[in-house]
């Protein structure tokens, strides 16, 4: 029969993964950031898992690996968008997609790289070399929600720094920028 969900989930990857999605829903709510949720196939890979945050927003389902068709309608209700934030699984699949479409369209993408995984390290560096030599900036959850803040005075910044408080587990990223990395060079 075709594999359960649990078997297509990244291993260690996704629950970093879990770890730092919360806040950033969290965050999203917070500061009023419009946020969409989309899921690849979830009849054959099941649902996203309630650990990521994501109570309140209405799942997308979707079969072609960039959101971009499945959110098009909200898209088009949005033509002040200027920039859009992304993470999620698969890095090199449905990630990397959306980003070069949102690219295409003139949107400045910001890939969080510590909220996206892959079932493959290797996938999921590769596609973020790409996702970075195609225009897109690659970025932290924390340097992210720090940057919607954009000040310590903001209303809501004492709610955020609860949220980011913790610090962040190790997303298997650090390796990449440390100069070794030919991908990045």
């Amino acid at each position: 029969g075709p594999p359960r969900p649990s078997s297509l989930r990244p291993r260690s990857p996704s629950l970093r993964l879990k770890a730092l999605s919360p806040s950033l829903a969290q965050v999203a709510r917070l500061l009023e950031v419009p946020a969409v949720l989309t899921e690849q196939y979830p009849e054959g890979l099941g649902p996203t898992v309630p650990e990521l945050g994501a109570e309140g927003l209405q799942p997308l389902a979707k079969t072609c690996f960039s959101m971009v068709p499945a959110v098009q309608r909200e898209l088009d209700t949005r033509p002040q968008l200027r920039s859009v934030l992304l993470c999620g699984i698969e890095t090199q699949a449905c990630i990397l997609n959306t980003t070069l479409d949102l690219l295409d369209r003139g949107l400045q993408v910001h890939v969080v790289v510590d909220a996206c995984s892959s079932r493959s390290q290797v996938d999921r560096l590769v596609a973020l070399a790409r996702m970075r030599q195609s225009g897109a900036f690659l970025s932290t959850s924390e340097g992210l929600i720090l940057q919607l803040v954009g000040d310590a005075a903001h209303p809501q910044f004492k709610e955020i720094q609860k949220v980011i408080k913790e610090p962040a587990p190790d997303s298997g990223l650090l390796g990449l920028f440390q100069g070794q990395n030919p991908l990045f060079r």
